[in-house]
């Protein structure tokens, strides 16, 4: 909705041994990963060596059709879907980028942000490099084919190529004999393996691999690159060595709850930041309501440690994408009202204790708060199952500058009036550590407290290299 984070984008792969079915499959599992990215998604096949790819503007099912599905034919695809963390949503930013050069043909997909991307472009286009996108995916694809030029495979040209690469990116790509998966030395984005039956799977989230009935092997390490062709998968390691880094605000809002990251389960965590809540912020209330999705388990989390019943308090309409924004401010109140709606009959005369996952620049916030207030609710008293939010995220996600966060510019009294609430209480940082139970990896919480695992130059962040 109109001041909420969106998720970055969701890539999948697979390298399907025994038949011609890898697009359909893929197909499937960019439903399963819809949540990451709304705004565009594509799908690329290789049938005989031969790419073809079929991508644009839309959700999952608009794009792909009966009849594109049954011409996409190969043993082996990706997949992307995509929200624009750098480049504008357009059908030439849309991925996968697939791109003939002397060595051959390579498609590519990426979920993440380069933090030197712009250097990387200005370089490129100094040796003449011409540009179609303004994505960095392409710097990606540039990079990697001409550090193929020099090597005698494509996976020791992507393994050079990490070498230049700063930044986030899970990467799948195809070339015309295999099928890559390759993950940034720091893990900041999610990136696992499956396998189903005899063919080899490549997913953003685990929940994708169950979408589609395969078998969750293991999450891809940092640095690691996983190359498989005709005589199955093989792991190359020489930029492996550091322990994941992985943005903690997957398990906070972006991943899907069904998804295992790292070890840890997003439904656990979800639940775990709410119990924190109810520990860090109790108060005296008549139900606990979640605002959908990421904040159901949360509310459920704070329910059970306050001992507050849990109730449904608003009703989700499914049928609308995370792009239904509106241009005027009475459309925008109508179009809250369409895609979220209060259930007046449990929330009337009671004392509500109201959990969502964050609060941006509380626009949106505020206006959930009024249409529970118009609902009959007596008290309103927000949880908010993350820190807030003070610092920008240069790693593929659109937290806004520092001046639009409202965190940033306000003191918590100050945004308690401001969204009309009785009481507001964010989750610590230091509880915000605790919630991803079982994880193996560090965490990015850059966003947070302004603490980023790798040096960024923020500067060269800030500027607009497209104007």
């Amino acid at each position: 909705m109109f001041d909420k984070l969106k998720e970055e984008c969701g890539v999948f792969g697979i390298y399907d041994v025994d038949g011609h079915g890898a697009a359909r499959t893929t197909y499937y599992a960019l439903f399963a990963l819809q949540h990451r990215g709304q705004e565009s998604c594509g799908i690329a096949v290789n049938d005989n060596r031969d790419i073809f790819v079929q991508k644009d503007i839309g959700l999952v099912p608009d794009v792909f059709t009966e009849p594109v599905l049954n011409r996409l034919t190969g043993h082996m695809a990706i997949g992307h879907c995509r929200y624009s963390t750098t480049g504008n949503p357009t059908r030439e930013n849309a991925q996968p980028l697939v791109t003939k050069y002397v060595k051959g043909t390579l498609a590519l997909a990426h979920n993440g942000n380069l933090t030197n991307s712009n250097k990387l472009r200005r370089e490129l286009e100094h040796s003449g490099a011409i540009f179609q996108s303004t994505n960095d995916t392409e710097v990606i694809t540039y990079v990697i084919a001409k550090e193929r030029l020099h090597t005698k495979t494509v996976e020791e040209a992507i393994e050079n190529a990490m070498d230049h690469l700063e930044g986030a990116y899970s990467l799948v790509i195809m070339s015309p004999q295999k099928l890559i998966a390759a993950r940034d030395p720091d893990g900041f984005r999610p990136l696992c393996m499956g396998k189903l039956e005899n063919s080899y799977v490549f997913a953003s989230e685990s929940c994708a691999i169950d979408a589609i009935g395969a078998t969750f092997i293991r999450d891809i390490d940092p640095g690691e690159v996983v190359v498989v062709d005709e005589k199955g998968p093989r792991s190359l390691r020489r930029h492996c060595g550091k322990k994941p880094s992985i943005c903690i605000f997957e398990y906070v809002y972006f991943a899907r709850p069904d998804s295992v990251i790292e070890g840890a389960s997003v439904h656990q965590a979800r639940q775990e930041a709410g119990k924190y809540l109810a520990i860090e912020h109790p108060v005296e209330a008549d139900i606990v309501v979640g605002v959908p999705d990421s904040g159901l388990d949360a509310a459920l989390g704070y329910a059970k440690q306050s001992g507050i019943p849990y109730g449904i308090g608003f009703i989700k309409n499914r049928y609308i994408g995370r792009t239904f924004i509106q241009p005027t401010q009475g459309q925008r109140e109508t179009s809250v009202r369409i895609k979220l709606n209060p259930l007046a009959s449990a929330v009337k005369g009671k004392r509500v204790v109201m959990v969502d996952d964050s609060i941006v620049r509380g626009t949106t916030s505020k206006r959930i708060v009024n249409s529970l207030r118009e609902a009959g609710a007596k008290e309103i008293h927000m949880r908010v199952s993350s820190p807030p939010f003070l610092n920008p995220c240069y790693f593929g996600t659109d937290i806004d500058s520092r001046d639009k966060l409202i965190a940033n510019n306000h003191s918590l009294q100050e945004i308690r009036r401001h969204l009309g609430v009785e009481s507001l209480g964010y989750l610590s940082i230091e509880n915000l550590r605790k919630i991803p139970v079982g994880a193996k990896c560090h965490f990015c919480e850059g966003c947070f407290t302004g603490k980023y695992p790798i040096d960024v130059d923020e500067d060269d962040q800030s500027k607009n290299i497209f104007e």
